[in-house]
């Protein structure tokens, strides 16, 4: 009978960030599928191997509810007999294909699952997919499958092959027999030999059975455990049918048809769970959790599904037959086990858009819409239990285990479980060394027996004698190390701390023993910690205190230490897109394991990983990321303050500053150097001029009061007290103290007494000192445009900015900056494209320090002291450190010194014109003078 077929994925032209092509492989509600890169070419690929060689029944494809291909072909293919298993000498048949519908009508909430009968031979699928439905939503062009089905029969000897050629050879000549017109059969009388279509065989050779459960839309909308439950029950009804026991299978009947309702509200209360996970919404996860138990138990106590297992397992199944009795099962509709009125649907080849010649008419296609599960899906009549609050003492047990009725379908259980065929596959080497009776537990759903079987297996490590046999010792390191891994990967607490437990005997007293090859202890820790790394984000406290604790030790142990595996997977820079939680604990972990390692040679830890996964850490999303980033950064700068700087961009650089997360780092390294950070001593110089401002105004009041004290002794003595600190400044008193004489305070001249013109300020440039009465609005404006030395027009905007600001000009306000970079051998400012250029070829030379660089002759000019007065000095001056790529230098001179000539001249003028004023009137005095000489010469003597 056709049954689900077991595959894997082998190939895929190429798959989204964060999609897995194994998803495929998975049949669950919360199975994501494959997704094709964004912005990807057309058609992709996926090649799919089955378990064994098959006879293909039936193929089925889910589709995305947006990310929908337009079409889909299909092709079946096998390898030659004894040939090399690899992809490139598979030899394919082309089968068809299938169109698939743009979702419009649906508004992109409906998943569309494709049917398809075939009838071909081989072990290899190969789906070729080919460009995307455009919608709204797809907004990078991408395609998704959801899931994949493949039903069939395995073909396990020659026998079977030739009896599938025989029989399709039959069926084929009897309908060509029974409906083409007389003639058509004689002509085609070596039909038989020829290769028939496999649609045609499809549509010929069609199972008018194949069991819903092995639907793709039973598992996608089932949750895994009820499922399993119904194929049990399944089982049973139709071992019941066969031995006419016909009141139970009505029983089973029903609890199937139930239970179906109630695995489909068990995964959308998942899908919920899976969801409030996803937005760290841990209160509803557990909520969820707690409802999905209860609701479970409840449902299975209702329907007495004990009961109805008990009472059936005596019954034997499958009959003895030799498969003629297939026709005896009770006919089912190919239709899906969701209750879904008027969405059920079966299209024609021509409505889909199907080619005769690729599958013709006996060929049939159930396509059938199924709704995502964001969607309610019909109310039915089975009660939904009312979430309850758990109380606070039961909530550890219960987050810990779930009882066994309820892991187990209600089935009591004394011991483990057997294996499945695919656990069993997994488990083979674990087996050869442990024995399957110990693996078997670690594989029930029982979680005592996972944990005394991890505890069994180190007992068992810890008794075992020294071997010098390192075959063996490989095998058992490996198996181990797998078994762990499983336990560690455990939901349930106890059994996490089992599985630590083994792994610390592991690596603290077993490896050291028995001495394994490095490599074999290397693969065992490239096995271990990933599932530790997986962990530092677990919502149980306990758990992921732990599991730290446990990281920081096993980096620290003997054996593991040389290897600095585990360093090297914590400084690897994680995405932009981790959890914030997880984000920390890297870092934290990553922080702790510096100060214990240290930055060694062999400590796995340097400056250059340690910063480059602090400096991806600094660019997460989540602000507790970034402050973490930063703590780490200054605990590695007291190890390697030098090196640590090197990795950071310039303190003094304005653009950096403006960056809040280097201000902080800055201020950890000054912290770190025992200095007082940027902000400290900024208030400390608001401080200290705050300090010496009061200081001159109680020295001011002081002299004031001392004053206003001799003015009034003045009085007392009959002075006059305006003679004391007076505007004439006379003479003061004998008497007086000169020791208590107030000093005359020195006042700076004004800007408008430095200047010849006085209140003429704005005739005057601010810039470069020039002085002429035509700056007047215009005037001025003309002169900072054309003339000024000190300006410039920007090459690249055309604005009037100083020279000596021209580079950070270029890099913050210019429109033009995103042109411009920062060279870092000579700290000016180039074109990009240039930058590189002046590097290697070392056109440039650094500036001297302490100093800046001109940017158009490019001599070194002395930053401090009087920074503005280098500047003018060296951009108008006329002496040898005068800038001489200035073009406005020279007429600046010039037009300085033809006005200093006119100034000269007239003033020379002025002052000879007041000589020449003035010389009659002293002539005249003379004059005057001389007549009363005379006069008294001729006076008589008495």
């Amino acid at each position: 009978m056709p049954h689900k077929i077991s595959f894997c994925v082998m190939h895929a032209s190429g798959s989204d960030t964060g999609v897995s092509l194994h998803d495929l492989e998975v049949h669950s509600p919360l199975a994501r599928g494959w997704q094709s890169p964004r912005f990807c070419l057309y058609p992709q690929e996926i090649v799919i191997q089955l378990a064994d060689k098959t006879r293909i029944r039936k193929l089925q494809l889910l589709a995305h509810q947006y990310l929908i291909p337009t079409k889909i072909e299909f092709y079946i293919g096998s390898l030659p007999p004894d040939h090399v298993t690899t992809l490139h000498g598979t030899r394919y048949k082309r089968l068809g294909y299938v169109g698939m519908s743009d979702n419009s009508k649906t508004g992109y909430k409906a998943r569309e699952l494709k049917s398809v009968h075939v009838d071909a031979v081989g072990q290899y699928l190969r789906l070729v997919i080919h460009k995307n439905h455009v919608n709204k939503y797809n907004v990078y062009n991408q395609v998704s499958l959801i899931a994949i089905n493949v039903i069939g029969d395995e073909i396990t000897s020659e026998e079977d092959m030739k009896l599938f050629e025989e029989d399709n050879n039959h069926k084929v000549n009897r309908v060509i027999k029974e409906f083409m017109p007389e003639g058509y059969f004689a002509e085609e009388s070596n039909h038989a030999n020829n290769e028939t279509d496999t649609a045609v065989l499809g549509g010929v050779n069609r199972k008018e059975y194949i069991s819903p459960m092995d639907d793709l839309a039973f598992d996608m909308y089932q949750d895994p455990e009820v499922a399993q439950v119904i194929r049990k029950l399944d089982v049973r009804k139709n071992e019941a049918v066969l031995q006419e026991q016909y009141d139970l299978a009505k029983k089973l009947k029903q609890a199937i048809a139930d239970l179906q309702k109630v695995g489909e509200k068990l995964g959308r209360y998942e899908v919920e769970k899976r969801r409030a996970i996803e937005t760290e919404d841990y209160d509803l996860a557990k909520i969820k959790k707690i409802q999905m138990e209860e609701y479970r138990l409840q449902i299975y106590q209702q329907l007495e599904l004990n009961d109805l297992l008990k009472l059936s397992k005596n019954l034997f199944w499958p009959p003895k037959n030799n498969g003629e009795n297939d026709a005896s099962l009770p006919p089912m509709k190919d239709e899906s086990l969701r209750n879904l009125p008027g969405q059920v649907r079966t299209n024609s080849p021509s409505s889909t858009g199907q080619r005769a010649s690729d599958i013709p008419a006996p060929a049939t296609i159930v396509d059938r819409p199924l709704p995502t599960l964001n969607k309610h899906s019909p109310s039915n009549n089975i009660p939904e239990p009312l979430p309850s609050k758990p109380d606070q003492n039961d909530a550890a047990g219960r987050d810990e285990a779930v009882s066994d009725s309820m892991m187990t379908g209600g089935l009591p259980s004394d011991h483990a479980e057997p294996m499945n065929e695919n656990a069993l596959r997994q488990a083979a080497a674990a087996i050869d060394v442990f024995g399957q009776e110990l693996v078997a537990k670690l594989f029930s759903k029982n979680w005592t027996f996972r944990e005394e079987a991890l505890a069994e297996i180190k007992q068992k490590l810890e008794n075992e004698p020294e071997t010098t046999d390192k075959d063996e010792v490989r095998n058992v390191l490996r198996a181990s190390i797998y078994l762990s891994s499983k336990g560690l990967k455990d939901k349930v607490f106890a059994v996490f701390i089992s599985a630590l437990s083994l792994v610390r005997s592991l690596y603290e007293d077993w490896i050291p023993k028995h001495k394994p090859h490095k490599a074999d202890t290397s693969h065992s820790l490239e096995v271990v910690i990933p599932d530790l790394m997986a962990r530092i984000g677990d919502t149980n406290a306990r758990l992921k205190a732990a599991n730290v604790d446990f990281i920081s030790e096993l980096a620290m142990y003997k054996e593991v230490r040389p290897l600095h595996c585990v360093p090297h997977h914590f400084v690897t820079p994680f995405k932009g897109t981790t959890q914030a939680k997880m984000a920390v604990m890297r870092v934290e972990i990553v922080e702790k394991l510096l100060k214990e390692l240290g930055i060694e040679k062999h400590s796995g830890l340097s400056v250059d990983n340690v910063m480059a996964f602090a400096k991806r850490a600094l660019e997460h999303t989540a602000g507790e990321v970034r402050e973490a980033s930063v703590h780490l950064i200054i605990e590695l700068y007291r190890l390697k303050a030098a090196a640590v700087r090197s990795h950071l961009p310039p303190e003094d650089d304005p653009k950096t500053m403006k960056n809040p997360l280097y201000c902080k780092i800055f201020d950890g390294m000054d912290r770190a150097d025992g200095k007082p950070t940027k902000a400290e001593r900024k208030a400390k110089a608001q401080s200290e001029k705050a300090s010496e401002k009061r200081q001159k105004q109680a020295e001011i009041e002081e002299l004031q009061q001392q004053l206003s004290e001799l003015r009034a002794a003045a009085v007392a003595q009959g002075q006059n007290p305006e003679d004391i600190g007076g505007q004439s400044g006379g003479k003061l008193s004998k008497t007086a103290n000169k020791d208590q004489l107030p000093k005359k305070m020195p006042r700076a001249p004004s800007i408008a007494e430095q200047s010849d013109f006085g209140d003429d300020i704005d005739k005057q440039c601010i810039f470069c000192g020039e002085e002429d009465k035509s700056f007047k609005d215009e005037g001025l404006d003309m002169h900072y445009w054309k003339y000024c030395p000190v300006l410039k027009r920007c090459n690249s905007c055309k604005q009037v900015v100083e020279i000596s600001a021209l580079n950070n000009h270029l890099l913050t306000e210019c429109e033009g900056r995103a042109k411009h970079a920062k060279c870092i051998r000579c700290t000016e400012t180039h074109l990009k494209n240039e930058v590189e250029r002046y590097v290697k070829d070392k056109i440039c030379q650094p500036p001297k320090p302490g100093m800046s660089k001109c940017p158009l002759c490019h001599v070194s000019i002395a930053a401090e002291d009087d920074k503005d007065s280098n500047w003018r000095k060296h951009l108008t001056g006329s002496g040898k450190d005068a800038c001489s790529k200035n073009p406005r230098r020279e007429p600046a001179i010039k037009r300085v010194r033809d006005k200093t000539a006119v100034r000269d001249k007239s003033q020379a003028s002025s002052e000879k014109n007041k000589l020449t004023s003035k010389a009659p009137e002293s002539t005249a005095k003379r004059r005057i003078a001389t007549k009363d000489k005379k006069a008294k010469s001729k006076i008589p003597r008495p």
